[in-house]
């Protein structure tokens, strides 16, 4: 029986520097992220073959650069990046960003790195 889930139930995980997130859903077909961002952080630079990822800001201020072009995401914009463009997700603010990764198909073993802009 499917319950329901919270970031205090859901499966976390700790990336990057100082990052966390939380697995919402995880199936062949769709992963549900919820992840946090403190001030000053980012991921690494990298495109997917075959997920196509939307964005959704939560709480604070997404930077997202997609193919060198940086974009702000405030709470309740959203974002959907194609298979094969490179992005990088980032946080300039100065308090956390709080945002969904929703990808279809799951991401997860589907990134190739790309060289900084």
């Amino acid at each position: 029986m499917n319950q329901p889930l919270s970031r205090s139930t859901a499966p976390h995980y700790v990336w990057g520097q100082g990052c966390d997130g939380w697995h919402l859903e995880q199936s062949e077909t769709l992963s549900v992220i919820e992840e946090r961002m403190p001030p000053g952080s980012q991921e690494v630079r990298h495109s997917h073959g075959r997920a196509r990822q939307v964005f959704y800001t939560l709480e604070g201020t997404l930077t997202l650069e997609l193919s060198g072009v940086p974009l702000e995401l405030g709470p309740g914009h959203s974002l959907s990046i194609a298979p094969g463009c490179p992005h990088q997700a980032m946080n300039v603010s100065d308090s956390d960003v709080r945002f969904l990764v929703i990808s279809t198909p799951p991401a997860q073993g589907d990134r190739q790195s790309e060289p900084p802009v």
